[in-house]
């Protein structure tokens, strides 16, 4: 063991189905892969720690920082087990969780089941108080009702407490109080107040969003708590961050506190990896595609930079349509996400036809071929019978696989069916999740107004790299990129995330008569809060702080984001921010609009630490082409048929080799599956940047 100190980072992904270490030692990475230990998340962690710094050759007292993101907050809302929670809100207003916006999300269905709240009706409770949208007190909180409440909470037993008022995101005191309250009579309970949590307008993103903080607070509290104890007792004594939703880094005491803002960090990290490696290449549109074990994300990477958004949907239950599911208001790096990993689990619906998803067989029981239990047929089960995995070589050899569980999971489930042999079962599956993924990255980029077969993908997780080739076929893409440490992305860009903090807050400033004093104390409060949660991790140098006004015209009903300069504001300003409005407006819609007020709905106020300068890689000569150390039999969607594949072991290629498809590159935590019509080039970094032949 050195005792040299050296500069030693651990990036910690908690998915469905794998837990994924990262350690960067002085430049150099060690990885494994971890089963998920969904009865105490943490085992999974010191395992998997101890297993990189051993490869690593390090005592685990000398790693310097743990970075961590996790599902278990989006596992919690999307299988209700959170706490027994209740919820405190202004008389009139109870019903506003099941009431949602009165959208229907499919128009045409008859029997549309909308999903019910998060915290059922006979826990929500309500108390007398009113105050307008400007923050004025109309109705004085009443204590009466107050103590009512209170002594209802006492007598049903909450482990956790919500309490979001109408209009609080302009005046929070009415919340203050009654949280006083509650606390004053039990010391012990858990309370969160939608001012806090999501101080945003439109009632029912913030009801919903501080609900599901309180849902998931105590658990996430409690796991955070036993992970730091644990850490240290086995030797790691490091500072613990987290990584959350908008791809910052904030303190484990933070995210204890406002535990909503972990439900995207997973895929988060995902996305700070591909805007890493894009900016090392110089690609400005980038499709980022991480396929694990339970999900696949799709998020698009315009100038190296992902795509945000302040509102999010968690748990669609139709179909991921949007509309269904639960909405979060909290700021958030903006992708799809589906049912469609490795564990996803392939079934015939009554048209007799092959879905997979959304549910996973995960780690416990896992896909039939663990041999852990599993019975029903996985996209797993589909990618070993059709050659792309090895057997024996699965996660480097940890887990054997058998062929024949998977052949008889898809002939039970599949096969009897339908009258189709496992081949024919395992090829539908495959081309069903397949088609899913490739219909989300379309949908997704005409959305956003771009033209999918414009973009690089870059591709990672377990099962990304096998599916790219496929997609990319599917999806008119011509190139994509497979980085060194696919497998796991997700942490390895935990290491590459800033610390950083987004502060989002309603206040409707009108420009016809902009109050810009009041404007500039508003936002230097945002601004204190967002430093207050990101000094704390800095180094050296000074955050980067980054403005965005979200505006629409008067009488619109949603809002386009606009940035801005970091200038205070004065009496000129208002023409200044109306311009860079239409011209925004103008970039989204077409045209602008004469003769209406501009008015500022919500602020932003992000802070980060700034990102290292990368070095760019230049671009490699086509060297010779590699001939395979071996070959199997590899089913060719596009052909219908099996054809031999080439058999590469990643390690063994350098820099200008080329690999001609169909071939499979494999390493310890994934395999990359070429497809006849492209071809891979080893670059510089070790990445496989594969074009169309």
């Amino acid at each position: 063991m050195s005792s040299t100190p050296r500069n030693c980072r651990v990036g910690v992904d908690i998915g469905g189905t794998f837990t994924d270490i990262a350690l960067d030692l002085d430049g150099t990475l060690h990885s494994t892969k971890i089963l998920t230990d969904y009865t105490a998340p943490e085992r999974a962690i010191l395992k998997g720690v101890k297993t990189v710094a051993d490869m690593a050759g390090i005592a685990l007292s000398e790693i310097g920082i743990l970075i961590h993101g996790t599902t278990l907050a989006t596992n919690a809302l999307i299988e209700r087990r959170g706490a027994k929670t209740a919820f405190v809100t202004t008389e009139g207003f109870r019903d506003v969780l099941e009431m949602r916006t009165e959208n229907r999300f499919e128009q045409y269905d008859l029997n549309i089941s909308l999903p019910p709240a998060l915290i059922a009706r006979a826990d929500r409770f309500v108390v007398g108080e009113r105050i307008d949208a400007a923050g004025k007190v109309l109705l004085a909180l009443d204590e009466a009702s107050v103590a009512v409440a209170v002594e209802k909470i006492v007598a049903g037993g909450y482990e956790s407490v919500a309490i979001g008022f109408i209009h609080a995101y302009a005046n929070g005191a009415h919340e203050v109080a009654v949280r006083d309250a509650i606390l004053k009579r039990l010391s012990d309970v858990s309370v969160s107040i939608s001012s806090e949590v999501s101080p945003q307008m439109r009632e029912f993103e913030r009801f919903n969003t501080v609900c599901a903080n309180a849902y998931v607070k105590p658990a996430i509290k409690s796991y955070l708590d036993r992970l730091v104890v644990s850490l240290k007792e086995i030797g790691v004594g490091c500072p613990v961050f987290m990584i959350h939703s908008g791809g910052g880094i904030v303190s484990v005491e933070s995210a204890s506190e406002f535990p909503v803002r972990l439900v995207e960090s997973g895929p988060a990290g995902g996305a700070i990896f591909a805007a890493d490696i894009a900016r090392q290449y110089g690609l400005d549109t980038v499709l980022s595609f991480d396929m694990g074990g339970t999900t696949a994300k799709i998020c698009l990477i315009e100038n190296q930079v992902p795509k945000t958004a302040k509102t999010f949907e968690v748990a669609r239950t139709y179909r991921f349509r949007k509309g269904s599911g639960m909405p979060i208001s909290i700021p958030v790096v903006e992708m799809v996400e589906i049912g469609a990993g490795g564990g996803s689990i392939a079934s015939v619906d009554a048209m007799r036809q092959i879905r997979v998803g959304p549910h996973s067989a995960a780690s416990e029981p896992g896909p039939a071929c663990y041999q852990r239990g599993g019975k029903n047929p996985t996209v797993t089960d589909a990618d070993l019978i059709l050659g792309k995995l090895d057997p024996a070589n699965f996660a480097g050899g940890a887990i054997p696989l058998s062929v024949e569980a998977s052949r008889q999971a898809m002939s039970d489930d599949i096969g009897s069916v339908i009258g189709l042999d496992p081949e024919a079962s395992a090829y539908g599956t495959c081309e069903m999740v397949d088609e899913n993924m490739a219909n989300a990255g379309r949908v997704h980029t005409v959305e956003n107004g771009k033209n999918i077969s414009d973009f690089t993908m870059i591709t990672f997780g377990g099962a990304g790299p096998l599916h790219a080739a496929r997609l990319c076929e599917k999806m008119g893409i011509s190139t994509f990129l497979v980085p060194p440490g696919a497998g796991v992305g997700s942490a390895i860009g935990f290491l590459k995330a800033p610390f950083g903090y987004e502060s989002v807050r309603s206040a409707v400033f009108n420009l016809s008569n902009f109050e810009y004093l009041e404007a500039n104390r508003l936002l230097e409060a945002m601004k204190a809060e967002a430093l207050g949660f990101v000094e704390g991790g800095l180094d050296a140098g000074s955050p980067v702080v980054e403005r965005t006004l979200f505006m629409r015209y008067a009488g619109q009903g949603w809002d386009i984001p606009v940035p801005l300069a970091d200038d205070n504001f004065d009496a000129a300003s208002a023409e200044t921010i109306a311009a860079s409005f239409e011209k925004e407006y103008e970039r989204f819609f077409g045209r602008a609009i004469e003769g209406l007020d501009i008015e500022i709905v919500s602020w932003s106020v992000k802070a980060s630490s700034p990102l290292p300068p990368v070095e760019r890689i230049p671009s490699v000569a086509e060297g010779n082409v590699v001939q395979p150390g071996g070959t199997r039999r590899l089913f060719e969607a596009s052909q219908g048929a099996y054809l031999e594949a080439g058999i590469h072991e990643r390690t063994g290629l350098k820099p200008g080799d080329v690999v001609n498809g169909p071939a499979v590159i494999v390493e310890r935590e994934t395999s990359a599956v070429l497809t006849s019509s492209f071809k891979a080039i080893v670059q510089r970094d070790g990445s496989l940047l594969a074009t169309r032949i």
